[in-house]
């Protein structure tokens, strides 16, 4: 939906397709702000965010990370996607299997962060 072209079905590309698909039909992302395969550069290497969500000026402001639904949502998937975030200071991270979803808050100022309930949709975001 996103790049406009088409990709090898890999698992983690079922879960990516299915998050957009959800997140644009049911959450009300625009996909005009939404990238996936966001490459940027860390520790002189270059790595590739699943998908970001970006703001009206172009920054951005949530990173998404996708698992294959038989891997597990681990702190090592949690290190990783805080890795991507040093680099483009996001207000929202959130990591999905297809099956169980995380997202948390950042929150800068005060050096924490927040797991919220659910996904929120695209207008609690602005």
């Amino acid at each position: 939906m996103l790049r406009r072209r088409y990709v090898a079905l890999t698992p983690e590309e079922w879960v990516r397709q299915h998050f957009v698909h959800y997140l644009v039909e049911r959450k009300g992302y625009p996909p005009s702000l939404m990238a996936n395969e966001v490459q940027l550069a860390l520790n002189h290497t270059k790595k590739r965010c699943d998908t970001v969500l970006y703001k009206r000026d172009l920054t951005a402001q949530m990173i998404m990370e996708y698992k294959a639904p038989d891997v597990g949502i681990t702190q090592t998937v949690f290190d990783q996607i805080s890795r991507y975030n040093m680099v483009l200071h996001v207000d929202y991270l959130v990591v999905s299997n297809g099956l169980r979803h995380f997202c948390c808050r950042m929150d800068y100022a005060r050096r924490t962060y927040q797991f919220l309930p659910d996904i929120p949709d695209y207008k609690s975001l602005l």
